[in-house]
Formats: structure tokens, C-alpha cells, sequence
């Protein structure tokens, strides 16, 4: 498998894996490859990666910035985070987060926040902060990892194309 910055010429494949990974998912909203369109059309993807096996995109993840009330800055939301089903369970996920978090370390972000199952992402060292907050979410689901300095204190908000329908 190889894991690189997504290119022009990924897109259609990318909006594939993302709209097939999360079709069965109870949680999904099922917009998920909006989301990345719409990202990445505010110039907002600050990370785009894909995994490749036999010359086939099977996984996207993306970061990209989010707002926290108290004014902290370099601060990026993970995800959306897909990977077909049929190469699920096999470590792409889990080799695409961390290349995703590796490459917002290098760009000097501050930390993450992600919104998931916290047994699966906990591995990765995000913790529940009770002090930062995604409003209408369980606390338990939203989670933060800081890289450099403490964790912000306030609400978070994600970049308007999480809105994104179609």
C-alpha cells in the first residue's frame, strides 16, 4: 500500500471511496463526499491523502481547519475518513490517520479534534476534553489531540463546507 497527497487527477475515485465507504453507515449522513468536494472547492483541504493498492485509490482521509471560540489558531478537525469495504479492517484506515496527523505536525498545526468512536480513535492519543466542545454532539464523540500547546478551552467549529448536501 502507498500513501500520498492526493492529485487532480484522484478526484472522481476520491468522491468514490468516500460516497461507497460511508454508504452503509448508520452514523453517516451520508454526504461525506459533499464534504470533501466542498473542502477542497474553499481551497479549505489542508490535507487530502490517499491509499493505493494495485494502482487503486481504497481510502481518502482529509483534514482541514476549525474555529474555537476562545480564538486558538492551527487547529485542524480530522476527517472526513474513508475506506472501501472491501479493504477494510486490513490497517488503511489506521496507516491514513497517522500520515494525515504526521502531516499536520509538519505544517506546524497546534493539534485536532476528530469526531468518532472513541475506542478507535483513542489509539491515536486523542482524549475528551471536557473544556472543548462540538455543540449538539455527545462529548464522549468528540475528541482532541494537542500537539504543541495546551487544549483550547471553547467551542469548536468546522469550516462551512460540513454543511455541504450535494
Amino acid at each position: 500500500m502507498q500513501i500520498r497527497t492526493e492529485q487532480s487527477a484522484d478526484i472522481a475515485a476520491i468522491e468514490a471511496v468516500v460516497s461507497t465507504a460511508f454508504l452503509q453507515a448508520a452514523h453517516s449522513s451520508h454526504t461525506e463526499q459533499y464534504i470533501v468536494h466542498a473542502l477542497r472547492e474553499a481551497h479549505a483541504l489542508t490535507v487530502s491523502l490517499v491509499a493505493i493498492e494495485a494502482g487503486n485509490i481504497v481510502g481518502h482521509v482529509a483534514a482541514s481547519p476549525v474555529s474555537i471560540s476562545d480564538g486558538s489558531v492551527h487547529w485542524y478537525g480530522l476527517g472526513p475518513v474513508a475506506v472501501l469495504p472491501a479493504s477494510q479492517q486490513q490497517g488503511i484506515g489506521k496507516a491514513l490517520i497517522q500520515a494525515a496527523l504526521n502531516t499536520l505536525q509538519t505544517l506546524g498545526a497546534a493539534g485536532c479534534v476528530v469526531l468518532g468512536e472513541p475506542e478507535y480513535y483513542q489509539r491515536f492519543g486523542f482524549k475528551t476534553e471536557p473544556q472543548l466542545r462540538l455543540a449538539d454532539v455527545p462529548a464522549e464523540y468528540f475528541m482532541a489531540l494537542a500537539f504543541q500547546d495546551d487544549i483550547p478551552i471553547g467551542e469548536v467549529t468546522y469550516h462551512p463546507a460540513f454543511n455541504a448536501t450535494a
